[in-house]
C-alpha cells in the first residue's frame, strides 16, 4: 500500500493508530485541499482489517463541530489533533482540542465518547478538577491518553521550540507568552519546570475529572539541557503515548517542526529519557543528510503495532503549506534495548516491499520533491513553486522547474521494459538520467529494489501520473 495510504483527496494529518479488535483505526485531523488554515473539517474516522492495511474504509463523520459547546453565533470551532481510548466501561473515548471562534488560545481539553470506535461520538464535557474548574495547567494541546491497566493518563501540551532562559530578557519572554499563550505573567512564573513541557494527569472513572495537579515529564528547549540531545530535539507538540513490554513510550514532534522524536521511561508519569528520532517527513537527519527532500512541515503521529509489526503514522505536507496534511506509514522495528533507528520516508510506505513494476501509479505518491530553492512553507509566493496540488479533484504535480528532483522508492523494476509519463507543459524530463522522447516514454532498467526518479531538464512541467511496463 503506497504513501499516502488513504485517497488522494483525503487530508487527514496529526494521525493517532490505535488497534481495537480485528481492525486498526486511524483518529486525526482532518484538513481540506490548498486550504489556507488547519483542521477546516468535521472529524472522520478510517479503519482497516490487521491483515489488510491496504484496505482502508471510511466511517463518515464521526464527530462535527457544531456539536462542541463553543460552536455558537454561527461560528464553528476547529477540532485539532485528537487521540482516542478504551475506558474500562467498554466505550470510546475521544480527547481533542478545540480552537478559534468563541475560544481562547490553550483553553479547556475536551472528551466525546461513543459505543463504537469508529463512532458517532457524542461530546460528554471539557477535562476538569473535582471543584469543575477546566484543567489548564502548562498549555493544553494535542492531548494524547491511554489506559495503562485500567489507570487513564491524559499526555499534553506545547513547546513553542525556543530557549527563553536568557536572564535579562526574561520578562519580556514572560510577557510575551502571556500574551500568546493566555496565561498571566504570575501563573508564567509560578509553573515549575516550565509552562512550555510536556505534562501528564490521571482521570477518575468518569474519564473527565483529574485526580490531582498535572506534572511536567518532558522538557521543552527552554529547561534541557543546554548542549544535550534533548536540548537539540526538545519537546514541541504532539504528543503520542504507547506502552510496549516495559518501557512507556512518548512520542513528540521536536523543536525542529518536522520530525517526531521519542522519549523512553520505565514509568508513566517521571523518568523520561531522550532516544532518538524516529520519522523526519522531509527525511532530515536520515543517515546524515542535512538537506530537505519534501516539505519539512509540521508533523505528528504514533506508533502501533499491528498484527506483529510496529509502524510510525505521520503525515506530509502539500501544497507548500502546513494546512493540506496527507496520512503516511512506515515500518519500524524496536530494539531489543528499546530504541528505533530512524526511518526514510518512502512511496512503498507499510508494506515494505518494493512497489509492483507494472501498472499506471499517481505522480503526486512522490516521497521526495526536490527543488533548487528551498521552500518555505505558508501561503503566498511559493504557491507558484513547485509542489503535491488538488486541480479539479485530481492530486498532480505542479508548476516543476528546471533542477526539480521527483523521486519515488521503492520499485521491483526487474521485469519493467519502459515508462510513460503523463505531463503538461514544454518541458524536457528524464527518468533515472534516460531523457523522455517525444512520446514522454523512456525505457527502464532496473533491479527488485529500485528508485524511480524523474528530472526536470528545461522548460516548465506538471506531471499527473506515469506508466510501467513490462
Amino acid at each position: 500500500m503506497p504513501n499516502p495510504f488513504l485517497p488522494l483527496t483525503e487530508y487527514i494529518p496529526d494521525g493517532e493508530p490505535h488497534v481495537f479488535g480485528d481492525r486498526v483505526y486511524l483518529y486525526g485531523s482532518h484538513d481540506a485541499a490548498n486550504s489556507t488554515r488547519f483542521c477546516t473539517e468535521d472529524y472522520a474516522v478510517w479503519s482497516a482489517p490487521v491483515n489488510d492495511l491496504s484496505d482502508w474504509t471510511c466511517h463518515g463523520v464521526s464527530f462535527r463541530k457544531e456539536q462542541d459547546p463553543r460552536s455558537r453565533g454561527g461560528k464553528l470551532v476547529d477540532f485539532y489533533a485528537p487521540d482516542c481510548v478504551q475506558g474500562n466501561d467498554g466505550r470510546y473515548y475521544l480527547y481533542y482540542f478545540a480552537a478559534g471562534p468563541n475560544t481562547a488560545p490553550f483553553g479547556p481539553m475536551s472528551v466525546a465518547v461513543s459505543d463504537c470506535p469508529e463512532g458517532p461520538f457524542s461530546y460528554l464535557g471539557d477535562i476538569r478538577y473535582a471543584d469543575g474548574t477546566p484543567v489548564l495547567k502548562y498549555l493544553t494541546n494535542d492531548p494524547a491518553v491511554l489506559n495503562d491497566n485500567g489507570r487513564i493518563r491524559l499526555y499534553y501540551g506545547w513547546g513553542l521550540g525556543r530557549d527563553f532562559r536568557n536572564r535579562t530578557l526574561q520578562p519580556l519572554y514572560r510577557f510575551v507568552l502571556s500574551k500568546l499563550c493566555n496565561r498571566s505573567v504570575k501563573e508564567i512564573k509560578a509553573t515549575k519546570p516550565c509552562v512550555l513541557s510536556c505534562a501528564v494527569v490521571e482521570l477518575e472513572d468518569d474519564m473527565l475529572t483529574v485526580k490531582g495537579e498535572p506534572k511536567a515529564i518532558l522538557d521543552s528547549k527552554t529547561t534541557a539541557p543546554k548542549g544535550s540531545d534533548l536540548y537539540r530535539h526538545p519537546f514541541y507538540e504532539a504528543v503520542s503515548i504507547r506502552k510496549f513490554g516495559d518501557l512507556y513510550y512518548l512520542v513528540y514532534s521536536s523543536g525542529t517542526n518536522n520530525e517526531l522524536a521519542y522519549a523512553t521511561s520505565p514509568y508513566p508519569d517521571h523518568g523520561f529519557v531522550y532516544r532518538g528520532v524516529i520519522v523526519s517527513n522531509s527525511d532530515l537527519g536520515y543517515r546524515g543528510n542535512t538537506q530537505p527532500k519534501n516539505n519539512a512541515g509540521t508533523i505528528h503521529g504514533g506508533i502501533e503495532r499491528i498484527n506483529g509489526q510496529y509502524y510510525i503514522f505521520y503525515h506530509r505536507c502539500t501544497n507548500n503549506t502546513d494546512f493540506s496534511r496527507q496520512a503516511c506509514a512506515e515500518p519500524i522495528e524496536i530494539e531489543p534495548d528499546g530504541t528505533i533507528r530512524q526511518v526514510e520516508i518512502t512511496t512503498q510506505g507499510m508494506d515494505g516491499k518494493p512497489l509492483p513494476g507494472a501498472g499506471t501509479y499517481p505522480a503526486a505518491l512522490c516521497c521526495n520533491l526536490i527543488t533548487r530553492k528551498r521552500i518555505r512553507l505558508g501561503v503566498g509566493k511559493q504557491q507558484t513553486l513547485p509542489r503535491i496540488t488538488e486541480l479539479k479533484g485530481e492530486t498532480i504535480l505542479k508548476d516543476l522547474t528546471v533542477g526539480t528532483t521527483v523521486v519515488y522508492k521503492y520499485f521491483d523494476l526487474r521485469n519493467t521494459k519502459r515508462i510513460i509519463v503523463e505531463y503538461c507543459g514544454n518541458a524536457a524530463l528524464s527518468v533515472n538520467g534516460i531523457r523522455l522522447d517525444d512520446h514522454g516514454t523512456a525505457p527502464i532498467e532496473g533491479g527488485k529494489r529500485e528508485t524511480l526518479c524523474i528530472e526536470i531538464l528545461s522548460g516548465k512541467a506538471d506531471i499527473l501520473s506515469f506508466t510501467l511496463e513490462e
